[in-house]
Protein backbone atom coordinates (compact mmCIF):
# COMPACT_ATOMS: atom_id res chain seq x y z
CA UNK A 1 0.00 0.00 0.00
CA UNK A 2 1.21 3.36 -0.95
CA UNK A 3 1.37 6.18 1.63
CA UNK A 4 0.47 9.82 0.30
CA UNK A 5 0.09 12.77 3.08
CA UNK A 6 -2.36 15.04 2.94
CA UNK A 7 -1.21 18.58 3.33
CA UNK A 8 0.08 21.42 2.04
CA UNK A 9 2.98 22.24 4.82
CA UNK A 10 6.17 21.83 3.07
CA UNK A 11 7.86 20.95 6.37
CA UNK A 12 5.71 18.14 7.43
CA UNK A 13 6.19 16.94 3.32
CA UNK A 14 9.82 16.95 4.11
CA UNK A 15 9.87 15.32 7.19
CA UNK A 16 7.75 12.41 5.65
CA UNK A 17 9.66 12.04 2.81
CA UNK A 18 13.02 12.17 4.39
CA UNK A 19 11.34 9.16 6.58
CA UNK A 20 11.75 6.92 3.34
CA UNK A 21 7.99 5.90 3.31
CA UNK A 22 6.18 8.64 1.35
CA UNK A 23 4.74 8.31 -2.23
CA UNK A 24 2.66 11.19 -2.94
CA UNK A 25 0.67 13.71 -1.47
CA UNK A 26 -2.78 15.22 -1.61
CA UNK A 27 -3.82 18.42 -1.51
CA UNK A 28 -7.23 20.09 -1.46
CA UNK A 29 -8.51 24.22 -1.16
CA UNK A 30 -8.93 23.89 2.25
CA UNK A 31 -5.00 22.68 2.55
CA UNK A 32 -3.76 25.38 0.88
CA UNK A 33 -6.09 28.18 2.64
CA UNK A 34 -4.53 26.70 5.87
CA UNK A 35 -1.25 27.55 4.98
CA UNK A 36 -2.18 30.70 3.78
CA UNK A 37 -1.72 29.88 0.29
CA UNK A 38 -3.93 32.21 -2.39
CA UNK A 39 -3.82 33.72 -5.70
CA UNK A 40 -3.84 31.39 -8.58
CA UNK A 41 0.28 32.33 -9.30
CA UNK A 42 1.08 31.36 -5.38
CA UNK A 43 -1.00 27.92 -5.38
CA UNK A 44 0.89 26.83 -8.96
CA UNK A 45 4.23 27.66 -7.40
CA UNK A 46 3.18 26.09 -4.07
CA UNK A 47 2.74 23.55 -6.44
CA UNK A 48 5.54 23.28 -7.95
CA UNK A 49 7.46 23.40 -4.51
CA UNK A 50 5.47 20.50 -3.53
CA UNK A 51 6.42 18.58 -6.55
CA UNK A 52 10.26 19.44 -6.22
CA UNK A 53 10.16 17.96 -2.47
CA UNK A 54 9.00 14.55 -3.51
CA UNK A 55 9.38 12.05 -5.96
CA UNK A 56 5.85 10.32 -6.43
CA UNK A 57 2.18 11.63 -7.29
CA UNK A 58 0.51 15.08 -6.25
CA UNK A 59 -2.80 15.18 -6.28
CA UNK A 60 -3.59 19.01 -7.41
CA UNK A 61 -7.38 20.06 -6.93
CA UNK A 62 -9.71 21.76 -9.64
CA UNK A 63 -11.25 24.64 -8.58
CA UNK A 64 -14.02 24.69 -11.29
CA UNK A 65 -17.03 22.89 -11.23
CA UNK A 66 -18.13 23.32 -15.10
CA UNK A 67 -16.78 20.74 -17.52
CA UNK A 68 -15.13 23.61 -19.68
CA UNK A 69 -13.54 25.21 -16.85
CA UNK A 70 -12.10 22.27 -15.42
CA UNK A 71 -10.39 21.29 -18.67
CA UNK A 72 -8.86 24.44 -18.91
CA UNK A 73 -7.68 24.20 -15.12
CA UNK A 74 -6.78 20.75 -15.21
CA UNK A 75 -4.51 21.29 -18.23
CA UNK A 76 -2.81 24.69 -16.49
CA UNK A 77 -2.23 22.10 -13.72
CA UNK A 78 -0.76 19.00 -15.99
CA UNK A 79 1.66 20.99 -17.35
CA UNK A 80 3.45 22.18 -13.69
CA UNK A 81 4.74 18.67 -13.80
CA UNK A 82 4.71 15.32 -15.04
CA UNK A 83 4.01 14.01 -11.53
CA UNK A 84 1.01 16.05 -10.98
CA UNK A 85 -2.46 14.24 -10.88
CA UNK A 86 -5.47 16.30 -11.53
CA UNK A 87 -8.10 16.36 -8.92
CA UNK A 88 -11.65 16.38 -10.17
CA UNK A 89 -14.86 16.11 -7.95
CA UNK A 90 -17.52 13.47 -8.59
CA UNK A 91 -20.30 15.33 -10.30
CA UNK A 92 -21.82 14.97 -13.64
CA UNK A 93 -19.30 17.19 -15.04
CA UNK A 94 -16.36 16.22 -13.44
CA UNK A 95 -17.27 13.08 -14.92
CA UNK A 96 -17.03 14.04 -18.00
CA UNK A 97 -13.85 15.88 -17.77
CA UNK A 98 -12.27 12.70 -16.15
CA UNK A 99 -13.32 11.01 -19.54
CA UNK A 100 -11.49 14.01 -21.39
CA UNK A 101 -8.25 13.82 -19.45
CA UNK A 102 -8.23 10.34 -19.67
CA UNK A 103 -8.05 10.29 -23.70
CA UNK A 104 -5.48 13.27 -23.52
CA UNK A 105 -3.23 10.62 -21.22
CA UNK A 106 -4.14 12.94 -18.23
CA UNK A 107 -4.19 11.65 -15.32
CA UNK A 108 -6.92 12.42 -12.45
CA UNK A 109 -7.89 11.62 -9.09
CA UNK A 110 -11.83 11.42 -8.66
CA UNK A 111 -12.19 13.10 -4.86
CA UNK A 112 -15.47 13.61 -2.91
CA UNK A 113 -16.17 9.77 -3.53
CA UNK A 114 -18.95 8.31 -0.81
CA UNK A 115 -20.64 5.42 -2.25
CA UNK A 116 -19.50 2.33 -4.64
CA UNK A 117 -21.84 3.68 -7.51
CA UNK A 118 -19.69 7.27 -7.59
CA UNK A 119 -16.69 4.82 -7.84
CA UNK A 120 -17.67 2.50 -10.92
CA UNK A 121 -18.44 5.75 -12.32
CA UNK A 122 -15.21 7.28 -12.37
CA UNK A 123 -13.51 4.58 -12.58
CA UNK A 124 -15.40 3.74 -15.88
CA UNK A 125 -14.80 7.14 -16.91
CA UNK A 126 -10.96 6.65 -16.35
CA UNK A 127 -9.76 8.06 -13.40
CA UNK A 128 -6.29 6.87 -12.05
CA UNK A 129 -7.68 7.27 -8.72
CA UNK A 130 -10.56 6.91 -6.96
CA UNK A 131 -10.78 8.93 -3.27
CA UNK A 132 -13.75 7.58 -0.88
CA UNK A 133 -13.57 9.41 2.29
CA UNK A 134 -13.31 6.99 4.73
CA UNK A 135 -13.73 9.46 8.16
CA UNK A 136 -16.05 11.82 7.28
CA UNK A 137 -18.15 8.79 6.31
CA UNK A 138 -17.29 7.45 9.97
CA UNK A 139 -18.66 11.15 11.34
CA UNK A 140 -22.47 10.63 9.93
CA UNK A 141 -22.17 6.75 11.69
CA UNK A 142 -21.38 5.33 8.80
CA UNK A 143 -18.68 2.91 8.36
CA UNK A 144 -16.13 3.94 6.26
CA UNK A 145 -14.25 1.14 6.00
CA UNK A 146 -16.79 -0.99 4.44
CA UNK A 147 -17.31 1.12 1.62
CA UNK A 148 -13.32 0.73 0.79
CA UNK A 149 -13.64 -2.94 1.15
CA UNK A 150 -16.96 -2.57 -1.37
CA UNK A 151 -15.12 -0.68 -3.78
CA UNK A 152 -12.13 -3.03 -3.73
CA UNK A 153 -13.90 -5.90 -4.45
CA UNK A 154 -16.15 -4.73 -7.41
CA UNK A 155 -12.49 -3.23 -8.80
CA UNK A 156 -11.07 -6.95 -8.24
CA UNK A 157 -13.93 -8.28 -10.09
CA UNK A 158 -13.88 -6.74 -13.14
CA UNK A 159 -10.18 -5.70 -13.53
CA UNK A 160 -10.43 -2.06 -13.04
CA UNK A 161 -6.76 -0.74 -13.40
CA UNK A 162 -8.28 2.27 -11.21
CA UNK A 163 -6.21 3.07 -8.29
CA UNK A 164 -8.38 3.44 -4.86
CA UNK A 165 -6.87 5.74 -2.55
CA UNK A 166 -9.04 5.99 1.08
CA UNK A 167 -8.77 9.91 2.16
CA UNK A 168 -10.18 11.45 5.29
CA UNK A 169 -7.79 8.97 7.00
CA UNK A 170 -7.85 10.11 10.36
CA UNK A 171 -5.36 7.73 12.83
CA UNK A 172 -3.36 4.63 12.58
CA UNK A 173 -6.05 2.11 12.92
CA UNK A 174 -7.38 3.36 9.52
CA UNK A 175 -4.44 3.62 8.39
CA UNK A 176 -3.84 -0.71 9.67
CA UNK A 177 -7.72 -1.23 8.10
CA UNK A 178 -6.78 -0.08 4.65
CA UNK A 179 -3.87 -2.23 3.96
CA UNK A 180 -5.69 -5.32 5.66
CA UNK A 181 -8.89 -4.44 3.20
CA UNK A 182 -6.55 -4.03 0.25
CA UNK A 183 -6.57 -0.42 -1.09
CA UNK A 184 -4.02 0.63 -2.93
CA UNK A 185 -3.07 4.09 -1.78
CA UNK A 186 -3.72 5.74 1.84
CA UNK A 187 -3.51 9.72 2.16
CA UNK A 188 -3.78 10.88 5.99
CA UNK A 189 -1.99 13.86 8.01
CA UNK A 190 2.03 13.68 8.80
CA UNK A 191 0.52 12.78 12.84
CA UNK A 192 -1.38 9.77 11.58
CA UNK A 193 1.32 8.37 9.94
CA UNK A 194 3.83 8.99 12.83
CA UNK A 195 1.41 7.29 15.02
CA UNK A 196 2.42 4.25 13.37
CA UNK A 197 5.93 4.44 14.63
CA UNK A 198 4.77 3.97 18.33
CA UNK A 199 4.28 1.37 20.97
CA UNK A 200 4.58 1.37 25.01
CA UNK A 201 6.74 -1.49 24.52
CA UNK A 202 8.75 -0.33 22.41
CA UNK A 203 9.92 2.79 24.57
CA UNK A 204 10.35 0.30 27.91
CA UNK A 205 11.86 -2.33 25.60
CA UNK A 206 14.45 0.24 24.65
CA UNK A 207 14.49 1.92 27.77
CA UNK A 208 15.78 -1.12 29.59
CA UNK A 209 18.33 -1.91 26.88
CA UNK A 210 19.75 1.86 27.23
CA UNK A 211 20.10 1.31 31.03
CA UNK A 212 21.44 -2.40 30.99
CA UNK A 213 23.91 -1.69 27.98
CA UNK A 214 25.09 1.37 30.52
CA UNK A 215 24.81 -0.67 34.12
CA UNK A 216 27.43 -3.33 32.15
CA UNK A 217 29.58 -0.72 31.34
CA UNK A 218 29.93 1.40 34.00
CA UNK A 219 33.99 2.22 34.49
CA UNK A 220 35.70 -0.14 36.92
CA UNK A 221 36.79 1.18 39.96
CA UNK A 222 40.02 0.71 41.47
Amino acid sequence: MKFFIDTANLADIREAQEMGILDGVTTNPSLMAKEGITGKDNVMRHYKQICEIVEGDVSAEVISIKYEEMIKEGEELAELDENIVVKIPMTAEGVKAIKYFSEKGIRTNCTLIFSAGQALVAAKAGASYVSPFVGRLDDISTDGMALIEQIVTIFTNYGYTTEVLAASVRHPMHIIQCAEIGADVMTAPLSAIKALLNHPLTDSGLAKFLADHEKANLPVKQ
